[in-house]
């Protein structure tokens, strides 16, 4: 269970954000984006000067989905993107990997559409992200030597493609990579992953 080093790092400009997208594909990752809201909205009723708009959509729904990350009527344009940027909106990808490297099939329909290569690299420009893995070294032949860094392709994979600085869709890191093993307990790698998030959303 760890948040990877290299993404843990600020954003040069760290934004207040105001609406908040978190996007789950199966029970296990429903239950976390669940969790997640719950502390968000409870930091946020106990702060003097934060308030956050939380939306829970489910990657298996196209449209809610595609409508929640502002892709419903946008042109993609680049002169398009900078008259209608997606400031201060923040999506939270909740990624689960079962067998062989896989989604769950809740949250198929997204992964694929966010992987298609006829996308622009502008598709999420100005839209803030952050990714959580869900994984489960059990599932691995080698158990022994291998923890959640080995069992969370879907999140890596989708961190990677969305992240506009590594040539991906445009969008902008907000908070690092979380990675948690089911093997060695979710929660040891989910709750201080939640923390962190919370801790820089009130401090943006």
């Amino acid at each position: 269970n760890n948040i990877t080093p290299a993404s843990t790092m600020s954003t040069s400009t760290t934004p207040e954000i105001k609406d908040i997208i978190i996007l789950y594909g199966s029970d296990l990752s429903k239950d976390i984006a669940s969790q997640i809201s719950t502390k968000l909205s409870t930091a946020a009723a106990a702060s003097s000067s934060k308030s956050f708009n939380i939306q829970m959509v489910s990657m298996s729904k196209s449209k809610v989905f595609k409508a929640a990350l502002g892709l419903v009527g946008q042109a993609q344009t680049d002169e398009e993107k900078e008259e209608t940027p997606t400031k201060s909106r923040l999506a939270i990808f909740i990624a689960q990997t079962i067998e062989n490297e896989s989604p769950p099939e809740d949250s198929g329909a997204c992964i694929r559409f966010l992987n298609r290569k006829t996308h622009p690299n502008n598709l999420l420009k100005g839209l803030y992200f952050t990714v959580l893995g869900l994984g489960d070294s059990n599932l691995l032949l080698d158990r022994q030597h291998t923890g959640a860094k080995d069992c969370n392709q879907v999140a890596q994979k989708l961190d990677k493609r969305l992240d506009g600085d590594s040539g991906g869709l445009g969008a902008i890191r907000f908070y690092g990579r979380g990675e948690c093993d089911e093997r060695t307990g979710l929660e040891d790698g989910v709750e201080p992953w939640v923390e962190g998030l919370v801790q820089k959303l009130l401090n943006a």
